[in-house]
């Protein structure tokens, strides 16, 4: 329940601290070396583009959901490159962009790149089942970076708590040049390079291009501004009754009605744009013209064209209408690092104050822009890249271009290539069951490895199956190994390992060996058998063994009886002794609960004390092996050591909870 408890709290907090980021957006962040001393902010700007210049021939074939790859200036805390690409109903976008990534991390060594979403480390999701023990939400921050093409996880053993972002950076530009193995799981980037490998191709492979009949000035926005289908796409798919209003009167891109020219051109789109065009039914407006149903073929390359034309027009006039041209999802970014800094003083937006620093906000955004709007555009026009504003601006783009002479001649001599074949929209069952059954690969692996480290790695020739479980296991069988082994195998000499195992019982001749025992001692030999005499019952003979005579029995008799005086005493004295220590309590004795209980009115002394109960030698025995076991957490240790000269071997996970 505690652990549950904070977790609640610690996400209503989180909630209520800072804005969640959005479910369908991804985020990144590149730090140079330089940023950890003092370079100058234009190594940082010279370095912003000559990363949108290397990645402009990858990114230059591909048509982003909602929004192309972009980085961005960002000051504080730490001097560096950081951008966030939404993507929408297109996972495809986001592992693009982890390719990208990639890519820059190995043109440009020095860099340390962090990426995650608001599922936080998604690369760590996607290799759950080969991550080291130690790693979890908790424990990745500031662990998780691409570098020179690897995914760097700086282990517990260069940080034992959390490190801050700096101590991190720094660390992974110190490891350059040395063995990092172990900041990078074999297991784990193989799996990666498994799913990366399949990009650039992969995104390519997911542009569908498609015929479509549409109105000349949509052609001739599109032949400008290919990037612009997203935001057509985005203004019909989340169109409300508000925008479709406007969809119905098509006074921009249709303003003659249907005298408006249409021609025939190829639109190359996302797989997910397309889908959520083709599967979508709408109605075209009154005053938009359509080919009669007899022609089929042509009829649906007209509805899908319908579709795209209503959503440029929708998009441009409730951009024109709310005002937010020039802004766009950098300008939202902004506003909520204002909001979460508390710039606003907590006023309600709408009320006078709030405008007032909303007004102060935009201005400080457009001038700080300046210079690297003009800079950038400088150097995308001298590369032939794309203009990545225009999606930020698409109104005045738009306006751009319908403004150049225009007419449907230069549409109509052209050949175009056919569609692309759309099966995979209707026959995507057996790829959702290809990858459901290459994840159900992974676990079941992942559960096998899982099994396997909770049995024995070796099996012994004479001992047990090493998955047994301790419930099955005969312990009582070790007490009797041990009473075995102690019989087979101890001599003067000690315990030794014999080449074979089924030794005959040792042969020891006690009366020779007692009597070269008295001939290296010095001492008198006799013919009696001195063996015979009961060292069970405590008998003295090794301190007065020089007053025995043969053939005394006046000795015997008072041997006898001192030797019974001397073993009570001696017993009371050890059990006097024993009662005032805990000694008692560190073994376990037979017949622990029935403890004898002494008669009331006894007034002997001797029976005030209660004799200690016989110790259970075996239990002990057994109790104290598998302790000594667990402790050694499967190494190598004393008791296994022991054990496995006597045959046996228990499981790894032996006397834990027992």
């Amino acid at each position: 329940m505690a652990a549950g408890t904070s977790s609640s709290s610690s996400i209503f907090s989180r909630k209520n601290s800072r804005p969640r980021p959005p479910d369908d957006t991804v985020f990144y962040s590149i730090y140079p070396d330089s940023c950890l001393s003092s370079s100058s902010a234009e190594d940082l700007h010279s370095l912003h583009l000559q990363i949108l210049n290397y990645v402009q021939p990858l990114t230059a074939p591909y048509i982003w959901q909602h929004q192309p790859f972009s980085l961005s200036i960002t000051p504080a805390p730490v001097p560096h490159l950081s951008g966030h690409l939404r993507f929408g109903d297109n996972l495809e976008d986001e592992w693009f962009v982890v390719h990208i990534l990639f890519e820059i991390s190995k043109k440009f060594p020095s860099l340390s790149i962090r990426v995650w979403d608001s599922d936080g480390e998604f690369l760590l999701i996607e290799c759950a089942f080969h991550l080291p023990k130690w790693l979890n939400p908790e424990t990745s921050t500031n662990r998780v970076f691409l570098r020179s093409g690897r995914l760097h996880i700086l282990p517990p053993s260069s940080f034992r708590e959390t490190p801050n972002l700096e101590d991190a950076l720094r660390f992974l530009a110190n490891q350059d040049g040395k063995d990092s193995s172990k900041s990078d799981p074999d297991a784990v980037q193989l799996h990666l390079n498994k799913k990366i490998s399949e990009y650039p191709e992969h995104a390519y492979r997911n542009v569908h291009k498609v015929r479509v009949l549409v109105p000349v000035s949509v052609a001739w926005v599109l032949r400008h501004e290919p990037c612009l289908i997203s935001l057509s796409v985005e203004g019909f798919y989340d169109r409300d009754i508000d925008s479709m209003k406007y969809a119905a009167r098509m006074e921009r891109l249709l303003p003659r009605g249907k005298q408006e020219e249409m021609v025939e051109v190829v639109v190359r789109m996302s797989k997910a744009m397309y889908a959520q065009l083709v599967q979508q039914k709408f109605q075209a407006p009154a005053c938009y013209p359509m080919p009669e149903r007899s022609n089929v073929a042509k009829y649906l390359e007209a509805e899908l064209g319908m579709k795209i034309a209503c959503g440029f027009e929708m998009m441009y006039q409730m951009r024109k209408k709310q005002g937010i041209e020039g802004k766009g999802s950098t300008w939202e970014a902004f506003r909520e690092s204002l909001e979460s800094s508390g710039y606003f003083k907590g006023l309600l937006p709408g009320s006078n104050e709030y405008k007032t620093l909303l007004e102060k906000a935009e201005g400080y955004y457009q001038n700080s822009s300046l210079y690297s709007r003009a800079s950038e555009y400088a150097v995308m026009l001298k590369y032939g890249m794309p203009f990545c504003e225009v999606l930020s601006e698409p109104v005045k783009r738009m306006d751009e271009i319908l403004a150049l002479p225009h007419s449907a001649d230069g549409f109509k001599s052209l050949e175009l290539p056919p569609s692309d074949d759309d099966s995979w929209l209707y026959g995507g069952e057996d790829e959702l069951n290809a990858a459901l059954q290459e994840r159900q690969k992974e676990m079941d692996f992942f559960n096998s490895k899982q099994k396997k480290k909770h049995k024995s790695k070796e099996q012994e020739d004479q001992g047990l199956a090493s998955g047994q479980d301790v419930d099955e296991y005969d312990l009582g069988g070790i007490a009797k190994s041990m009473q075995s082994f102690i019989e087979k195998m101890s001599s003067y000499k000690g315990a030794e390992l014999p080449d074979d195992m089924n030794l005959e019982d040792v042969d020891l001749d006690v009366d020779q060996f007692m009597k070269d025992m008295e001939s290296v001692m010095g001492l008198r030999g006799s013919d009696k058998n001195d063996s015979d005499i009961d060292l069970e019952e405590g008998s003295s003979s090794d301190l007065d063994f020089d007053d025995y005579e043969e053939g005394s029995e006046h000795a015997d008799d008072t041997d006898e009886d001192g030797e019974n005086e001397f073993i009570h005493s001696y017993s009371d004295a050890l059990n006097k002794e024993l009662k005032a220590t805990t000694l008692d309590k560190t073994f376990v004795h037979a017949n622990e609960e029935s403890s004898k209980k002494k008669d009331e009115g006894t007034s002997n002394v001797d029976d005030e004390m209660e004799e200690l109960t016989p110790v259970d030698v075996d239990f002990n025995l057994v109790k104290n092996f598998l302790e000594s076991y667990s402790s050694q957490e499967g190494l190598s240790g004393p008791a296994s050591n022991l054990l496995g000269l006597m045959g046996l071997r228990l499981p790894d996970d032996v006397g834990k909870g027992k």
